[in-house]
């Protein structure tokens, strides 16, 4: 195991050409400004820090606080910041980058591979459009519980390090506090990269990146003449995963930006994301989002609309049938991964042509009924098909609609081979009791922007035992309250 001061650096991305990205001056942190008024940690995560091999009990709450902070330099550490481009909404931005964000290097783990440290909210860098390159308390801790929150619930996601509070004061609709997250990752390479370097005429650049990106995670095939063609694929098909996990999980992106979106299929940037309560396929997580471009339902064709942009800032190195081709394998690839991770939340082992229709049937009987999607999959783990009336049964208002249904799944489960506490215990491992709600995040960021981190950290430790019956902490497994269903989530950090 490390200590901060003697981490592993191998800082591949910084040996790439200057155009990929702008250093950070050396003498940055004695700039008027440029550090953070009395940084103090708001809480860390012992199982990041694991990846890294950091020894969590040597990392002090000061050094924490010094070096992700963004106050002193990190040994071995080379600041950058990414110059990408992306289309949001639609409509292609042009030049984005990282705007607050620095890629401080990356860290080797004898056991978990490479993994990029970035700060979150480190000041300002050439991309940061005139904004003060800063981020702030609540959306800081948004980020660090969803990124956790994610990777215990088994999506394929960034990870977080810690959050970093301040006394430095950032006007966003108020002044707010200040803060950091140290984010990271097994890559931060996104679609918008290589749409940068794409749309400004530079396909050496493209094919640069590519090779690079290949050598870094798919070192097997690199002296492959379709090795372009296995990017593209390896990206659609971890995409299709990706948004299946987020679908069968009850998960709403928000922004899904092409410079949101990850080459490596993992979640990526948490803004204004939320877990769906009463299902509703039409939810919109993101109260920019006006015409609902991001709705719930609507992630998988966005997905495939991504990875159509990202082919086309590929096309310098593939033709179009070789694109039409590969595009045209994100569906099954989703269907399949969505159908798998659906049948085990259902208990089902074994598979029968009519298991799609009592998928269907049940979440149209869950949209009818307004119910709280976790809740009421959690509640379907202790179905015993050999009661007459189920207790879930007094959840539901049309009782008769559920009756049929409850007999379809009774009959169903006549095929399982496993007993029913061996399907309940398989059922619990894939239904989580435990989601971040929007309302325990907004309980959490209300203490702490009056100095009192303890409930982000009890938060913390609850989300990453999701699927565990954690009876002391039950209240967190509650429907939310009236108010709590209606917090509106922006774009703004």
């Amino acid at each position: 195991m490390k200590t901060l001061d003697s981490l592993h650096f191998d800082n591949t991305f910084a040996r790439l050409s200057p155009a990929f990205f702008t250093r950070r001056p050396d003498n940055y942190e004695s700039q008027p400004g440029a550090t953070l008024i009395n940084p103090r940690v708001v809480a860390v995560s012992a199982a990041a820090a694991e990846l890294i091999d950091l020894d969590f009990a040597s990392a002090t709450p000061a050094d924490l606080a010094r070096y992700f902070s963004g106050n002193a330099r990190l040994p071995g550490s080379e600041p950058l910041a990414m110059v990408y481009a992306g289309h949001q909404f639609g409509h292609y931005a042009g030049q984005l980058g990282d705007g607050r964000g620095l890629l401080l290097g990356e860290v080797v783990s004898i056991q978990h591979g490479h993994w990029d440290l970035h700060l979150k909210g480190a000041g300002p860098t050439p991309y940061s459009r005139f904004a003060d390159g800063r981020a702030v308390l609540r959306s800081s801790i948004r980020e660090f519980l969803g990124s956790e929150a994610m990777a215990a619930l088994g999506v394929p996601t960034t990870r977080a390090l810690c959050v970093i509070a301040s006394d430095t004061p950032v006007r966003r609709e108020t002044v707010e506090q200040g803060a950091t997250i140290l984010r990271i990752a097994r890559t931060h390479i996104r679609f918008g990269h290589f749409e940068h370097f794409h749309y400004n005429d530079k396909p050496e650049l493209v094919r640069e990146l590519a090779d690079y990106v290949i050598a870094q995670h798919y070192p097997d095939f690199i002296q492959r003449e379709d090795r372009y063609r296995e990017l593209l694929l390896q990206t659609t098909l971890r995409t299709a995963r990706l948004i299946a996990h987020w679908q069968a999980v009850g998960f709403a992106h928000g922004v899904m930006n092409t410079d949101n979106m990850s080459i490596l299929g993992d979640t990526f940037d948490y803004g204004p994301y939320g877990f769906l309560e009463d299902f509703d396929p039409t939810f919109i997580c993101n109260h920019s989002d006006q015409g609902g471009r991001y709705s719930f339902e609507r992630q998988p064709s966005i997905g495939l609309w991504n990875l159509n942009a990202l082919a086309h800032a590929l096309s310098s190195l593939l033709d179009n049938d070789t694109i039409r081709e590969v595009l045209q394998q994100y569906e099954a690839e989703l269907v399949a991964t969505y159908s798998r991770l659906m049948f085990a939340k259902l208990g089902l082992q074994q598979s029968r042509a009519e298991d799609s229709d009592l998928l269907n049937s049940w979440l149209q009987l869950l949209q009818s009924n307004h119910s709280d999607y976790t809740i009421a999959w959690r509640k379907l783990c202790d179905f015993d098909e050999a009661e007459e009336h189920s207790p879930l049964r007094d959840d539901f208002i049309d009782r008769a609609r559920f009756d049929v249904w409850a007999n379809n799944y009774r009959q169903r489960l006549l095929h399982e081979t496993r007993t029913r506490s061996e399907r309940r215990a398989a059922m619990q491992r894939s239904n989580p009791k435990f989601i971040l709600r929007n309302y325990l995040a907004q309980n959490a960021i209300e203490k702490a922007e009056q100095g009192d981190y303890t409930e982000v950290q009890r938060l913390l430790a609850v989300l990453q035992k999701p699927f565990d019956e954690q009876p002391e902490h039950e209240i967190y497994a509650a429907p939310p309250p009236d108010w709590g269903k209606h917090l509106e989530i922006s774009c703004s950090s």
